[in-house]
């Protein structure tokens, strides 16, 4: 008998390899008919994409690189509350009902442009029951199970275990053991002046897990790396998978 061809692998606007989990998800037929409504659109690091009380006008399916929803203090400081990619959407809040940024959700990591939807067609496609409405209900799940297990997080455990946990995220996102990620950035996320990540930084550099030079961190031992995190890192990556994500 011929052998069955393999289907053939799904393709962006752009031509390039889909990798995003969400729109990977759905049924070929469904993703052809979602693609219709997908541009690329090209970010730069710290760009922001939803503004601090600014109108939603898109949502974003990341295809690669790392994304930080932050909510935004009336002194205009940042805290991270989700960390996003490829896994993921920027906008979910939209799905919600939120038509408005609560804070500054902004690229940490890059790699390369990124698939975006306009909030309205996303809005119309998701009251419609079918699979891009499951998909992205799943995730909504999944990210709110992820807010809970960091806002622990950050209130529990000290900040070597909570940047261990971000580097980890990071490295899954981006399967690269090198890392473009400023210390400032990286401050932000743990909610920590930048001394102090110049201290934590150090600290895991002697100790042999990373190395970090010139605003980049490369991953020298995983494993260890894994065992100076916090419990966080396995607990959200099991929330998502539970959940097909």
């Amino acid at each position: 008998m011929p052998r069955a061809r393999a289907p053939s692998p799904r393709r962006l606007p752009d031509g390039s390899l889909l990798h995003n989990r969400l729109l990977a998800a759905l049924p070929r037929a469904e993703y052809d008919r979602i693609l219709q409504y997908v541009r690329m659109t090209t970010v730069t690091i710290g760009h922001t994409l939803h503004g601090h009380r600014a109108r939603i006008k898109d949502v974003y399916f990341p295809n690669g690189g790392v994304f930080s929803v932050t909510n935004e203090m009336r002194n205009g400081s940042l805290v991270e509350v989700a960390t996003v990619g490829r896994e993921g959407m920027l906008g979910i809040g939209v799905f919600l009902g939120a038509r408005t940024g609560i804070g500054r959700t902004f690229q940490q990591v890059p790699n390369g442009p990124l698939p975006s939807m306009t909030a309205a067609r996303f809005v119309e496609e998701t009251t419609i029951a079918g699979p891009f409405r499951n998909v992205v209900n799943l995730y909504a799940q999944a990210n709110l199970l992820q807010i809970m297990q960091c806002t622990a997080c950050n209130a529990l455990h000290n900040v070597t275990q909570r940047a261990c946990r971000w580097l980890l995220q990071t490295h899954d996102r981006v399967e690269n053991d090198t890392l473009a990620l400023k210390q400032e950035f990286l401050a932000v996320m743990l909610g920590v002046q930048r001394p102090t990540v110049t201290v934590v930084l150090r600290a895991l550099q002697q100790e042999g897990l990373i190395s970090s030079r010139y605003g980049r961190i490369h991953v020298l031992r995983r494993k260890r790396l894994e065992a100076a995190s916090c419990e966080c890192y396995g607990v959200i990556r099991a929330h998502f998978a539970r959940l097909g994500l």
